[in-house]
């Protein structure tokens, strides 16, 4: 089954995903070779069985993924200083769904590990009202449809607080980070986040024309040009950009 794994596309390493039991050398080549539906059936799946090194890897693609850290923080097998691991490197709004959703005997543990890194909800200097739209997000979450789909909508629509909510839920990223790096004077911080959480090139776009804002345009020669920087962006320098800002907006 390693072996195969090694080998074959994604269909094959989703189907392994789902086995009743999987060993943590299979474990380890999904989470090494496996798209991001493939880990996280992986992770949800109460038969595997994860390495010291799987775990961590596991941890480092939940700082990147909302969806995949719900999921990790609800494993049995998950060890104390393997939460505090995975809760240091998610949102405070992630923090907070995943607080609901586990067993009471884990909601000590969580609310031991919050009150060691951060158990206050997150502040941001802006000028901008972003509380409104965290609640927002929030019940999104706790109903199960916030995604890429909901994120688009809300771009689509111009509504900034929403969307910069909803992408620091998907993408593990500080509300305050992504509205500095959207107000800055360049485009790439979006072509990066949304390289990093595995966004479709309609989603960055939306993000593209939503920080210009509805009464501004952009040229077709200017959004084709950053539609070909963002599909010749390599997923791991993104990823590595995108854990730079988690590392400095943790510090």
């Amino acid at each position: 089954m390693i072996e195969i794994a090694r080998y074959k596309g994604q269909g094959h390493l989703l189907a392994m995903s789902e086995r009743s039991t999987l060993s943590p050398g299979l474990t380890d080549v999904i989470l090494r070779r496996g798209d991001r539906e493939a880990v996280r059936r992986a992770a949800g799946n109460a038969g595997a069985h994860f390495s010291e090194a799987g775990y961590s890897a596991l941890i480092k693609r939940a700082g990147h993924d909302g969806v995949l850290t719900l999921t990790v923080g609800q494993r049995d097998d998950l060890s104390a200083a393997q939460l505090k691991d995975l809760l240091a490197g998610s949102v405070d709004i992630i923090r907070r769904r995943l607080f609901e959703v586990v067993k009471p005997a884990r909601q000590a543990a969580i609310k031991q590990a919050m009150n060691v890194i951060s158990g206050v909800p997150e502040k941001v200097e802006s000028r901008r009202d972003f509380a409104p739209a965290q609640r927002t997000i929030l019940a999104l979450h706790a109903a199960g449809e916030l995604n890429e789909g909901a994120l688009l909508g809300f771009a689509k629509t111009y509504k900034y607080e929403e969307s910069v909510a909803a992408l620091s839920a998907l993408s593990g990223v500080k509300i305050a980070t992504l509205d500095r790096l959207i107000a800055g004077d360049r485009h790439d911080p979006i072509l990066i986040v949304g390289k990093a959480a595995g966004f479709e090139w309609a989603t960055v776009r939306a993000l593209i024309l939503l920080r210009l804002g509805p009464t501004r345009m952009s040229s077709p020669t200017d959004i084709e040009n950053l539609r070909v920087n963002f599909v010749r962006l390599m997923p791991s320098t993104a990823e590595r950009v995108v854990s730079f800002w988690q590392i400095r907006q943790s510090a």
